[in-house]
């Protein structure tokens, strides 16, 4: 939620080409109200923050065309994730909902928007979550070496790529990334990030504050599954936190949550991605210095890299990765992995609004 990254990327006979990438900054006052919504939000706040969206990823849009001096002529189509504000696959009526309105990103772009992606999956009896393992697969596999690509972003997820390409791809969501560690620290320190991890690192280990929070069924819970910020927040924080007696340092407790992350993370990949040569990393936590040297010393002998020795910012990824899946929606291609969503098909992912004249 700290900004909107935008990147213009061009597909050529397989191969994916990034022209430009530009992260525009979210107000703090919108993160606030984006952070507090949940099932019982208003719908009028809801559709408030809706539109507003729409508008900035609009904006976004045209503000990186200007940077590059290309004209929207020449963009076949914007692919739109979205805000998600709530994630409840599991729910006796299974829901996922992403905000930032994409009639008003057409409309206002004249370029035709895709967005809506995860709904198609979930009708057809799947998560709607992870979906980056099918871009994944396709730009990170390698015949010859087993492979995780580790996603660190507010919800960290594990791409399992075998070099054997008889067998599956699977993936799913391992937990909280960068979720409660921002939260935590702008709670306290006015922060919206931990910047390298220094103030976890300033801090002692809660042991008996991590073996509360590991506690958590979702991480005894087996694959397909998928989660979100709506599930863990400082409201599932302060409730693992009344269980405990002792008081704790802030910066204690961010030192716990790194170590949460962590830990759940390399517990994930020992499960279920054993004997792995390489894993390809990700995502803002890419960033937090403290972090990856924590999943590091968890995982000797594994070789733990960025994104960037594929050629690819590690940063926009995420953004790539809906670029792509705008193009599978165009060419009327599925997007989903059955095997990783746990839906029951195939299907093509994602709505298409046409700007009109």
């Amino acid at each position: 939620m700290d900004a909107i990254d935008a990147a213009l990327v061009q597909f050529n006979n397989g191969q994916t080409v990034l022209v430009e990438y530009r992260q525009y900054p979210i107000a703090r006052k919108i993160r606030k109200r984006l952070q507090s919504v949940t099932a019982t939000t208003p719908m009028e706040e809801i559709t408030k923050l809706d539109v507003h969206l729409g508008r900035l990823f609009a904006d976004a849009v045209t503000r990186l065309l200007h940077t590059t001096g290309i004209s929207q002529e020449m963009v076949v189509a914007i692919g739109c994730h979205g805000q998600t504000v709530l994630h409840k696959p599991n729910a006796p009526e299974p829901y996922s909902l992403q905000i930032g309105d994409p009639n008003l990103i057409a409309c206002k772009t004249g370029i035709t928007t895709v967005a809506d992606f995860r709904r198609a999956d979930i009708a057809a009896g799947g998560q709607g979550a992870p979906l980056a393992p099918a871009f994944h697969k396709v730009q990170f596999h390698h015949p010859e070496k087993d492979r995780v690509v580790l996603n660190i972003g507010g919800i960290a997820n594990i791409t399992i790529l075998p070099a054997d390409a008889d067998i599956p791809v699977s993936g799913f969501d391992t937990g909280p990334g960068n979720v409660l560690m921002d939260e935590w620290i702008s709670h306290h320190r006015n922060l919206p990030m931990d910047k390298d991890g220094n103030w976890a690192a300033s801090g002692k280990v809660q042991h008996s504050l991590l073996t509360v929070l590991m506690n958590d069924a979702y991480f005894q819970t087996s694959p397909p599954k998928s989660t979100g910020r709506d599930y863990f927040n400082l409201v599932w924080l302060d409730s693992c936190l009344t269980q405990i007696k002792s008081r704790m340092n802030p910066e204690d407790i961010q030192a716990t949550l790194l170590t949460l992350t962590a830990r759940t993370i390399v517990d994930a990949i020992l499960e279920y991605a054993p004997g792995v040569n390489e894993i390809l990393v990700c995502g803002g936590g890419v960033h937090n210095k403290a972090l990856i040297s924590e999943i590091n010393k968890n995982l000797p002998g594994y070789i733990i890299e960025s994104t960037e020795i594929e050629g690819l910012n590690p940063d926009c990824i995420e953004a790539i990765t809906f670029a792509w899946l705008a193009k599978c929606r165009i060419d009327g291609k599925p997007g989903n992995l059955p095997a990783v969503t746990g839906a029951k098909k195939k299907v093509v992912l994602g709505a298409v609004y046409k700007p009109g004249n």
